[in-house]
């Protein structure tokens, strides 16, 4: 997994995250997004990859934004960032009150919370009622929220969590992703009352015929 964003900003990677970036803007003029699910049908799909850059260039534009680390099976945005594993989400879920642990990152106008010590209940716990808060107290405090979640056919914990925020991002691995996963998971997610903002291609080939701008 990579930063690219921070690694080689002016890559053809990269710019394709900032029109990632704008065209999530420009899809919720009318009801702007706030707090975003970013997941995937089956595991090692690129998921956290691209919610992690997309989170970068974000906040390289100027947005306020919190990154949520909420795969509290198998986290790894702590370990993109070179930031601490916890105190982080459980944590947070277990306390009565107190200042979320948000981590500065290098970036101007990102910040990571964190999973925390992994937990025995991972899709109950995204289900409880405190959570709604805890999105809410972030909320308050960033232009945007992203939250990468586990594997929508995998657990339930995308679907749980994918119906207390604005919307859902599902990522789609080129190559990888099996056209049966990316239906089931989309029948999931609506099940689940989820609203699908759309999907988002990881690990396209580039066009070689496009050149340099």
């Amino acid at each position: 997994m990579d930063l690219i964003t921070i690694t080689d900003p002016r890559s053809p990677v990269s710019e394709a995250y900032r029109t990632l970036r704008t065209n999530l803007q420009f899809s919720s003029l009318e009801d702007p997004i706030r707090t975003l699910v970013v997941t995937s049908p089956a595991p090692d799909e690129g998921k956290s990859t691209t919610v992690a850059n997309l989170a970068v260039t974000l906040a390289q534009g100027g947005r306020r934004t919190v990154l949520v680390d909420s795969d509290l099976r198998r986290p790894a945005l702590h370990t993109l960032f070179d930031l601490k594993s916890e105190p982080g989400l459980t944590n947070l879920m277990l306390e009565e009150d107190g200042e979320p642990f948000l981590q500065e990152t290098t970036v101007d106008g990102l910040r990571l919370l964190s999973s925390g010590p992994k937990p025995p209940n991972p899709a109950d716990m995204l289900g409880a009622q405190k959570l709604d808060k805890i999105i809410e107290s972030l909320a308050k405090d960033a232009d945007i929220v992203l939250f990468d979640a586990p594997p929508v056919i995998a657990v339930t914990d995308a679907a749980v969590l994918g119906a207390k925020v604005d919307g859902v991002l599902l990522v789609i691995s080129a190559g990888k992703t099996r056209r049966d996963h990316a239906q089931r998971a989309k029948e999931l997610l609506e099940k689940a009352n989820v609203r699908i903002i759309g999907a988002a291609l990881a690990n396209a080939p580039k066009d070689s015929t496009i050149g340099e701008y």
